[in-house]
């Protein structure tokens, strides 16, 4: 896959193996995922940390990576904003999401299985990836 820079192919490498351990744990351990939820359900403080945390992460991709020019680009730049999204709600409102995230709580496999597979292919458009001028 052509990209107009090569630190959206390291960014996609990074993202997709981040996903791809993320789906490896939810297979192998589907209850720590409830666990994780049950654990952030009961501090807040650790709601906050992960907020901030996320949050960190969003806002730094956004700064560095804010790129709208072909198909790998867009999904990098919108994962970005997703956790800056993610992270600004954990911070300010964190009840909706945590709600969902209780809630996706029975369809952990087929998350970690969704995760997994698109790890898998942001990755590999990472890695076989080439940053050239698109015109």
């Amino acid at each position: 896959m052509d990209t107009i820079s090569l630190l959206t192919l390291r960014l996609a490498e990074a993202m997709g193996l981040y996903m791809i351990l993320i789906g490896i744990g939810g297979l192998a351990s589907p209850a720590r995922w409830k666990a994780v939820m049950d654990d952030l359900n009961g501090s807040p403080a650790l709601v906050l940390t992960l907020g901030f945390a996320v949050f960190a992460v969003g806002v730094t991709l956004v700064m560095i990576h804010s790129i709208w020019t072909d198909s790998l680009a867009i999904i990098v730049s919108l994962i970005g904003y997703v956790a800056l999204i993610e992270g600004a709600l954990l911070i300010a409102v964190p009840g909706p999401l945590i709600r969902v995230g209780h809630g996706s709580i029975s369809f952990t496999r087929a998350w970690a299985v969704f995760s997994l597979v698109l790890g898998i292919l942001l990755f590999l458009a990472g890695l076989t990836g080439r940053a050239t001028a698109i015109v």
